[in-house]
């Protein structure tokens, strides 16, 4: 790949998917794309390069952009955000929804579903405080390859043993041969959609809480700022957001504040100032546009 090739697959999928690649990638994108031309009968990856540039073989564009999306996850990864959501988020959101009975989930960066599928548990878990209660919860991301995968719930032993308690294994999955795949009752709890955060998602409508874990690290700091301002519109004043360890909202927008002594929970500002008693001061307006999502 000559360096021109290369400095237009960076152009490429940055406006696709947000995804920055640093100079030192090339070696990474190699590898990751020379079975995508294998697998489309073209003898180098000059050849792929040029099918990009014409712009006429959309097959090729999308299978480009998942083949350099990260797609990591495993269940309760991290440990900590299950525990804010257990501790914090369900609790305050109880009360403060008791009238209506309703919560509303979005994990934006659902990956092959082992987060979405994690909160499933975590509500079942919690059946006697959730009697009479209506969840919704909504996985989304970039890759149909994973969105297919996660639908069908179906994890090998290494990816169960991952993260996920051996009692949990046995009350919500059931073996099949060698694969265990989620109970059919678990599945029915969570909705799959594809989707690209560097796109409008207003049509999702409001959510309670947004999980968009490890996402932003792959983002320029505008493209984060954009997005964040976007998801900030999603939740109501109330609700959470929750972030990657090594993700943050400081220095990139001032419509969220970390929630004291919880790492990678944030609430709207006003919420923020409101639970700490501090006096409202004017919001500052985050820009709008396109956004994307990677993984996780």
């Amino acid at each position: 790949m000559t360096p021109s090739e290369y400095e237009f697959l960076k152009n490429f999928l940055k406006t696709r998917s947000g995804l920055v690649l640093s100079n030192d990638k090339q070696y990474l994108v190699e590898s990751r794309l020379l079975p995508i031309a294998r697998s489309s009968k073209l003898e180098t990856l000059s050849a792929v390069i040029q099918q990009l540039q014409r712009g006429t073989n959309r097959a090729l564009e999308t299978d480009v952009v998942e083949a350099m999306t990260t797609n990591e996850s495993f269940f309760f990864r991290d440990k900590t955000p299950f525990e804010h959501f257990k501790d914090t988020m369900l609790p305050a959101l109880l009360e403060s929804r008791a009238t209506r009975k309703q919560i509303k989930i979005w994990c934006a960066a659902a990956s092959t579903g082992q987060e979405p599928y994690s909160l499933g548990i975590c509500l079942k878990e919690d059946a006697a405080k959730m009697a009479g209660w209506r969840t919704r919860i909504l996985g989304t991301d970039l890759s149909n390859e994973v969105l297919e995968k996660a639908k069908t719930g179906l994890y090998s032993q290494f990816e169960v043993q991952r993260g996920l308690p051996i009692q949990m294994l046995l009350k919500y999955f059931e073996q099949k041969g060698d694969m265990w795949q989620i109970n059919a009752g678990m599945r029915a709890m969570i909705e799959w959609k594809k989707l690209n955060l560097l796109e409008s998602f207003t049509h999702l409508g409001e959510f309670d809480i947004i999980f968009c874990r490890n996402v932003l690290i792959y983002f320029d700091q505008a493209t984060k700022t954009e997005i964040l301002g976007r998801l900030a519109k999603s939740l109501p004043d109330d609700g959470y957001l929750v972030l990657g360890a090594a993700e943050t909202v400081v220095g990139l927008t001032d419509a969220f504040k970390p929630v004291p002594g919880k790492r990678g929970l944030f609430q709207k500002k006003q919420a923020a100032q409101a639970a700490t008693g501090t006096a409202a001061t004017p919001r500052l307006a985050v820009g709008a546009g396109a956004g994307l999502g990677l993984q996780r």
